[in-house]
């Protein structure tokens, strides 16, 4: 924490006064764990080990289709973003790894940008391309992706595309990063407008020739989207025609599941089992939904869907799945809260989850689910689902020097206002993220 304006007392400080009730509840909750023959010591050290990558983009201010409102202290570049990113790693210890998105990341010397994430304690996580808008004034896209990227018609902006996710693996490699993660906005806003059949055809190429140029010790991850920007059609729409392009290109391909991008009423957890099952699930970008792509803060919603899904991650870890190693990160827009306090909040929720799905009795769930006893199986998911884990966070970022309750050592700490002082002030504008 020397390298950011952040009290280096901050974390003894404020948890000082709270470290003998959370060793006592710790120790109340081994007591009850003890008695369902769990052991509160293996929970707390997997929780430790556990961690999401947050995105550079996500410690600023999101916003809506029509507005934006920042607010104090906005990064000014990815060198700020990488200090906010060290803050929420520093409070919650849960958040090592920083994925960055090219071009907005890039910098003239990435050598640099490594240097820094190793003096903040980070590392670097999947690298994203961005062929979803337009760089005005950057000599690498001279051309427009209004009517698509990776699928467009013309092959010379399908080229552009491809060559613009190349570079982003040679940024990552810079960084040690060892996965790329391509979203594209491609899609059609009226019927007719386009083919269904030869623009996901043009997709798979495409596709293909960024894997061709891939290190072979990389992974591409493929995120789908039911919709927006495209709001009649998209060609990567869901998980189904995002397996089928992954296996249509090679094994190094893999799906990656954001959890606010399905139709309403998905069963999310399922999608997940499904890609576990195909040896084709890449990750994760967590965040929650309400009434479409909201990306509002993890586990705000729906907390026991994100246990849900958990629950078959941790499942299939049991059983020793085959090429299971899903990557994790957040994405969330932050409209309304500070970006930090959310990230925050969210990184622990992800924890949480995690934790809970520990709990889980498999031998017994497993019996009950064979002798087809519905209610007991449901019940033993709720009984992990309903435990307080609390405990078992705060003991875990206790022991790794991060604060017990980190919002309140983050609010302690100043840290808004200082960089407040520090970066000038940004003006709202359109919609978007920053």
């Amino acid at each position: 924490m020397s390298d950011l304006p952040l009290p280096a007392d901050v974390v003894a400080r404020t948890n000082a006064p709270l470290e003998a009730g959370i060793r006592a509840d710790y120790d109340a909750l081994a007591g009850t764990l003890d008695r369902r023959g769990l052991a509160i010591e293996r929970v707390t050290e997997a929780v430790g080990a556990f961690g999401v990558a947050i995105p550079s983009w996500g410690v600023g201010t999101g916003g809506t289709r029509f507005a934006r409102f920042p607010g104090p202290g906005e990064p000014r570049n990815v060198f700020d973003k990488l200090d906010d990113c060290a803050v929420v790693q520093a409070l919650t210890g849960a958040t090592p790894t920083v994925s960055l998105h090219f071009p907005w990341d890039e910098t003239g010397d990435m050598s640099e940008l490594a240097g820094k994430g190793r003096a903040l304690g980070l590392g670097f996580d999947a690298v994203n391309s961005n062929t979803f808008q337009d760089h005005p004034g950057n000599p690498a896209h001279p051309l427009s992706y209004r009517y698509g990227s990776l699928s467009h018609a013309d092959p010379a902006v399908r080229r552009q595309a491809i060559e613009h996710n190349l570079h982003c693996i040679e940024l990552g490699r810079k960084l040690g990063s060892r996965a790329l993660t391509i979203w594209i906005g491609d899609g059609s806003n009226f019927p007719g407008q386009t083919s269904f059949v030869r623009s996901f055809e043009r997709y798979i190429d495409s596709v293909r020739a960024v894997h061709d140029g891939t290190p072979a010790d990389w992974r591409l991850f493929l995120e789908h989207k039911i919709h927006e920007p495209a709001f009649y059609s998209t060609v990567i729409q869901d998980w189904g025609s995002s397996l089928l392009a992954a296996q249509s290109v090679g094994e190094r391909v893999a799906c990656l599941v954001d959890l606010g991008h399905h139709a309403p009423n998905v069963n999310i957890e399922m999608i997940v089992a499904r890609l576990i099952h195909a040896r084709r699930l890449a990750g994760f970008h967590f965040n929650d939904s309400k009434y479409g792509d909201d990306d509002l803060d993890t586990g705000a919603i729906d907390p026991f869907r994100l246990f849900l899904v958990f629950n078959e991650l941790v499942d299939a870890a049991h059983r020793g799945a085959p090429g299971f190693d899903p990557a994790y990160m957040l994405d969330q827009s932050h409209n309304v809260t500070d970006p930090i306090e959310s990230l925050m909040t969210s990184a622990i929720e992800v924890t949480r989850a995690y934790a809970q799905a520990l709990l889980v009795d498999r031998p017994a769930l497993e019996g009950f689910q064979e002798a087809n006893d519905v209610m007991m199986a449901n019940q033993t998911l709720k009984q992990a689902f309903q435990t307080d884990v609390g405990p078992i966070l705060a003991m875990a970022r206790l022991r790794k020097g991060a604060a017990i309750a980190p919002v309140q050592a983050y609010r302690a700490s100043g840290y808004r206002a200082t960089v407040a002082e520090i970066r000038p002030a940004a003006t709202g504008g359109s919609g978007g993220i920053v």
